[in-house]
């Protein structure tokens, strides 16, 4: 008798399990391992349509943040990706404004355009929050100040030195930005501080730099330089009012900035 005629017959039960793949316990085949892409959402679901219905404010940060990359990647669907990617900065848009292109890049399915368009979006986030924090309000108090710099220099990470021009009742009339990176605040000239203000016929200045590793604290070079700079307003007629170091709470426990005025330090 020949093996095929000697062969017990399958079962039909054991036959369908085997064409149709592992039934679970429940009784349904097991859910595959395989991503959902975005077009096998239901389209109440998905988030460009959520937010035509709905409006941006009753979306998640992962589905904002899939509205912007527009595209997943193979086996991937564009949430899922979005939701990586906050993932990988512990769900923290703050920390993830802070990614530069090249760590942005590191992550599976974030090449330059998408690294990029991330990058562009924070940007723009940050000069409308800085174009909309009351330049039509005096600048009379550090922390009047504190909140026009505040989202403009959250994630600079070079030292950068401004200048505020007022009038009598302490409105600003312009804002220049004199250096950019200089490590010994000594070097700044009275000068190129003073120019502009003579220019714009103002009468009073305030002084503002960063602190990129957070802590606002003074330095020596600091102090050193405020003072040489209220000696030479004081020559042309031109008032300091503060100067005023803008740290980072996250980075400081806590402190957001100091003024040399309420300090003492001038």
């Amino acid at each position: 008798m020949s093996a095929s005629s000697s062969a017990k017959p399958v079962p039909e039960s054991e036959s369908r399990a085997l064409h149709e793949g592992p039934i679970s316990r429940g009784g349904g085949a097991l859910p595959s391992e395989k991503p959902v892409l975005i077009a096998a959402i239901p389209a109440h679901e998905r988030p460009r349509e959520r937010l035509v219905a709905l409006g941006a404010d009753a979306l998640r940060d992962s589905e904002l943040l899939a509205i912007l990359l527009r595209t997943g990647r193979h086996g991937q669907s564009v949430l899922e990706l979005a939701e990586r990617v906050l993932q990988r900065f512990d769900g923290s848009l703050s920390k993830l404004s802070t990614a530069g292109i090249t760590e942005l890049k590191t992550i599976p399915g974030i090449g330059m355009a998408k690294a990029v368009e991330i990058r562009a979006a924070f940007a723009l986030a940050r000069r409308l929050a800085a174009d909309s924090t009351g330049e039509a309000s005096p600048l009379d108090s550090p922390l009047a100040v504190y909140k026009l710099f505040r989202e403009r220099l959250r994630t600079v990470e070079q030292e950068k030195f401004y200048v505020l021009m007022l009038d009598s009742k302490n409105f600003l009339l312009a804002m220049e930005q004199i250096t950019v990176g200089l490590v010994d605040r000594t070097q700044i000239h009275p000068r190129e501080v003073f120019r502009n203000a003579i220019r714009e016929n103002c009468s009073r200045i305030i002084l503002v730099h960063n602190h990129p590793s957070g802590d606002p604290t003074p330095s020596a070079p600091d102090i050193a330089a405020t003072r040489q700079l209220i000696d030479a307003g004081e020559i042309i007629g031109i008032r300091v009012l503060d100067h005023i170091v803008i740290g980072n709470p996250a980075r400081s426990r806590g402190t957001t900035h100091i003024s040399f005025r309420e300090k003492g330090l001038m």
